[in-house]
């Protein structure tokens, strides 16, 4: 489904009239079908797209907490289309009217409240999969506040994940700019003293070319490296809500950022699965759920195995038990005897998931400052190396640059 801005010409007493209108369809072709259907001509058909400013407002988790907890106090007293529909109806916000314009076509033309905010484009897979539970259990005033909870955690990793890239990206910078601007006047000074001939003359040939090579390795290095986190932040935001496309795959298979991932959507799916049957959501539409909640395709393949064998008749706990579950996660599973036990399994297995996550997040966080040390370490190392090698001293050098500089 796609919103459309069209032109349509339309025959009046006064002679032809143009009018500009939104449509929410699939396709250009049942636009003008639909045009045509109102006695109307159409001029032009364009996709409609968001501005910058409204994109970023429209991922903000502050404004989409604000929505949810908007429906459910509406909803206790109307239909979640409807209360939906106030709010929509009550925003004087320009930018936000336009945010909110998919969900006004999908409510005007006849949908529910999911496709309401599918249509939206701003709630993640799990979100979604919480309140399309919680509505279809008929405890949708129950199930916002999960999803809103949901929301907050993902708010906490989120910042915590940008955190760390913020202080590595100054952390990184700050290097690159030490050894990019100080290549030049490090290689002068070595050449202004320079010997004249001999055997010194050609270790200091060597010595001078290796430490020219290795700065431009590193720099180019931590350029490829600043170049490749840019254009995954870029990816990972433009691409919000879509299970899999070609950077995810690459970073996934990066060892620990990799498992990390799993982990969180692990997490994520889980609980939402234990929300659901807690809010006596059928197990077989909880695992479809949560199929769906799971933004890794490795942990959507679990839940759909789980769910074909579940309906070919195995038993709940053997359907679960499966890769890419942990020895100690399977173990819990193995004792599962009823069904109400369920909902509790998988909390338990969500809480041990988190902590994973929690653990690799650190071991990335350390490793990353490690990285920047040994980074540090060959940089300003392979200066002092060839100081040793060619008989300098540091304070020469020191004193020879900071004479230079002033």
């Amino acid at each position: 489904m796609q919103q459309w801005i069209v032109q349509i010409a339309y025959e009046s007493r006064n002679g032809p009239k143009t009018a500009t209108e939104t449509m929410y369809l699939p396709t250009e072709n049942d636009v003008r079908d639909a045009v045509r259907n109102k006695g109307g001509h159409v001029l032009t058909i364009r996709a409609h797209t968001r501005t910058p400013l409204e994109r970023l407002l429209a991922r903000s988790s502050w404004w989409q907490v604000q929505l949810l907890r908007g429906i459910m106090f509406r909803a206790n007293s109307t239909s979640p289309g409807v209360a939906l529909w106030k709010i929509i109806e009550a925003e004087t916000n320009p930018t936000r009217q336009n945010i909110l314009a998919p969900a006004r076509e999908a409510l005007a033309r006849g949908l529910g409240l999911m496709d309401a905010l599918k249509a939206l484009q701003i709630f993640d897979r799990s979100t979604l999969a919480i309140i399309a539970a919680s509505e279809r259990a008929g405890k949708l005033t129950e199930g916002i506040p999960y999803a809103i909870n949901a929301i907050s955690e993902k708010r906490k990793n989120k910042g915590a994940i940008m955190g760390t890239m913020g202080w590595l990206a100054f952390d990184v910078i700050t290097i690159v700019q030490s050894l990019f601007w100080g290549k030049g006047t490090v290689l002068n000074w070595f050449k202004d003293n320079a010997p004249k001939e001999g055997p010194d003359l050609e270790k200091y040939v060597r010595v001078t070319g290796n430490l020219e090579l290795t700065w431009d390795i590193l720099i180019w290095i931590a350029f490829g490296f600043a170049g490749f986190m840019g254009w995954c932040v870029f990816s990972f935001f433009i691409n919000r809500g879509k299970r899999d496309w070609p950077t995810q795959r690459i970073v996934r298979k990066i060892p620990l950022i990799g498992g990390y991932m799993r982990d969180l959507s692990f997490a994520d799916s889980m609980s939402a699965a234990s929300r659901m049957l807690r809010s006596k959501v059928p197990i077989n539409e909880t695992l479809q759920q949560s199929s769906e909640a799971s933004n890794s395709p490795e942990v959507a393949a679990y839940w759909d195995a789980a769910n074909e064998q579940l309906s070919r008749g195995v038993g709940l706990g053997t359907a679960l038990d499966r890769e890419p579950l942990s020895r100690s996660e399977r173990l819990e599973l193995a004792t599962l005897s009823d069904l109400s036990q369920v909902a509790t399994i998988m909390e338990s297995i969500a809480e041990l998931r988190a902590q994973a996550a929690r653990v690799k997040h650190k071991l990335i966080v350390w490793l990353a400052f490690l990285f920047t040390g040994v980074y540090l370490a060959i940089g300003f190392g392979s200066a002092i190396y060839a100081l040793t090698v060619m008989n300098m001293s540091m304070d020469s050098m020191m004193g020879g640059l900071m004479e230079g500089n002033m």
